[in-house]
């Protein structure tokens, strides 16, 4: 008789459902047969990788027998520098979302509590429950709201207690876009009980416009010690296939993550490309060209369709196209145009569209159009 390995299994794993990825353009092929595919569903950069890093990485490739550096020496020096902090601050993850799970290891048991917004990063709640911590779901603000879905810091507040031991907070936030500004954040840190660790999530941040008023959360570290920052290397700067992030924090903080962060965690072509891309200015403020005018491309078709849309300060667009979102997925995919439906996060009748090239926004406009006319 097979033993029912769910019974030997931890109790928060037990019921866990498990991250779901937007869907590959190689799956859409086999069930559909197309060929002719554009994906617009994983808030990709779609310039790609920064020429510089690509030359690093073919220069690695010998290199390949190798252990990478368990430390990353080259790329914490080479962000240090970029950054103005301490090495000692940093902590490198096989991207962000490897350091989010750091940061639930290292601090959360099941006799602690995390707390997020609705509609946040599905990441949160999946590290939370799999340690066993319990979840605290604020609400999020109502949808006539300046700022409709996004966290409503408040609410946060209100399920801040002594069991709490970690707040995640997205900004901008993923997939609504949303995001809390300036004064807002800063108020919520400061009112934060300093036993408590802040993670702020910017993997969106080199997308941010200074008209948005969207912090850079680095300013703070120095105020607020129990402040973690998490950002990424697979959004602006195109490696999301190498799989590259990091934390900042206080270096006790870093030292913390590091203890249970993995043995060669970040492999030597994403630390020898993350590198590279953090030197390629250019190729980043094209990416946010490219981007700015993409929003545009999308807003405007959304104005003559008379849908709404979620305010985004990110690389990505959530419209509400007036219909369940999952059924428009589906009619999209039979087009060969992926977008990515967020009623799992709560928001059924939404999509999430990424950002593309002027071309890929443009297929994705015609096949929207016409699944919103049947």
């Amino acid at each position: 008789m097979i033993c029912d390995f769910l019974t030997l299994a931890a109790p928060g794993v037990r019921t866990l459902q498990p991250y779901q990825p937007g869907k590959p353009e190689s799956e859409l092929r086999r069930e559909y047969g197309l060929s002719d595919i554009v994906k617009l569903a994983s808030n990709e950069n779609p310039l790609g990788p920064s020429p510089r890093a690509l030359i690093a990485v073919r220069e690695a490739l010998s290199g390949l027998a190798r252990y990478p550096d368990g430390n990353g020496f080259e790329l914490k020096t080479a962000l240090s520098v970029k950054l103005g902090l301490s090495t000692a601050m940093l902590t490198l993850g096989n991207g962000s979302n490897d350091v989010l799970e750091l940061a639930a290891r290292a601090f959360l048991t099941p006799a602690h509590e995390a707390v997020f917004s609705e509609h946040a990063f599905a990441v949160y709640p999946i590290v939370t429950q799999a340690i066993g911590a319990t979840a605290r779901v604020a609400k999020a603000n109502p949808p006539d709201h300046p700022m409709p879905h996004g966290h409503n810091p408040s609410a946060i507040l209100e399920l801040i207690n002594d069991r709490t031991r970690i707040v995640f907070i997205a900004n901008p936030n993923n997939p609504t876009g949303t995001w809390l500004k300036t004064a807002e954040l800063e108020a919520l840190l400061a009112a934060i009980p300093e036993s408590v660790i802040v993670v702020v999530d910017e993997a969106y941040v080199e997308y941010v416009e200074a008209e948005a008023d969207c912090p850079n959360a680095l300013h703070w570290l120095s105020r607020f010690p129990n402040l973690i920052v998490t950002r990424t290397f697979s959004k602006a700067y195109g490696l999301a296939g190498l799989r590259v992030g990091y934390a900042v924090s206080h270096p006790q903080v870093a030292d913390l993550l590091n203890r249970v962060r993995q043995p060669f965690n970040v492999n030597s072509l994403a630390l020898v490309a993350a590198t590279a891309a953090l030197d390629d200015v250019s190729h980043l403020e094209r990416s946010k060209t490219l981007n700015r005018a993409g929003m545009r491309q999308l807003q405007d078709a959304c104005r003559q369709w008379g849908l709404n849309w979620l305010p985004s300060a990110g690389n990505f667009l959530c419209v509400d196209v007036g219909r369940p979102g999952r059924e428009v997925f589906l009619d999209l995919l039979k087009r060969g145009v992926i977008a990515r439906p967020v009623d799992n996060y709560g928001l059924p009748q939404h999509l999430r569209i990424s950002i593309g090239s002027e071309a890929e926004n443009a297929r994705l406009i015609e096949a929207l159009g016409a699944v919103l006319k049947d």
